[in-house]
């Protein structure tokens, strides 16, 4: 436990939450949060450019990208090969972007980049019903 999250138990109180709901996550979820965070580190550091705070800044810009990077391992280039290729283009781009945003303070990259990913994020969300449909198919088949 840091410094930092024993002076401030909201966010000791986040980081359980967030713990618990990852190891209780299904692969759609954990997609799904990785997607919601992204789109919340990119806020993140919209903020923190306005408001000049270059240290938040960094930290924000590095979560995001890190982010990008597990989206793109977590592909799995087997199944829809093509599409997946486009993800893992498209999330090549976006992190581009973002450094480039960081580098440069650049608001309009940012607003790129979250246009980019909100379809994606969107479309993942509104899949979750299939995802179960299939999954219960899956169990009754090994039952």
């Amino acid at each position: 436990m840091s410094y930092a999250t024993m002076r401030n138990p909201g966010a000791l109180y986040r980081q359980t939450r967030a713990q618990g709901s990852v190891e209780g996550a299904d692969r759609h979820q954990l997609v799904a949060m990785l997607l919601d965070g992204l789109v919340d580190r990119i806020s993140q550091a919209r903020g923190h450019i306005m408001h000049k705070d270059i240290a938040a800044k960094g930290v924000a810009f590095a979560k995001a990208i890190g982010i990008l990077s597990e989206l793109r391992r977590s592909l799995n280039h087997d199944v829809e090969p093509v599409l997946t290729g486009r993800l893992d283009a498209l999330y090549d781009y976006i992190s581009r972007r973002l450094i480039h945003a960081q580098l440069n303070d650049d608001l309009r990259a940012l607003d790129e980049s979250e246009r980019l990913i909100s379809p994606i994020r969107q479309a993942w969300h509104a899949i979750r019903g299939e995802f179960l449909a299939e999954q219960g198919k899956l169990q009754a088949v090994k039952s």
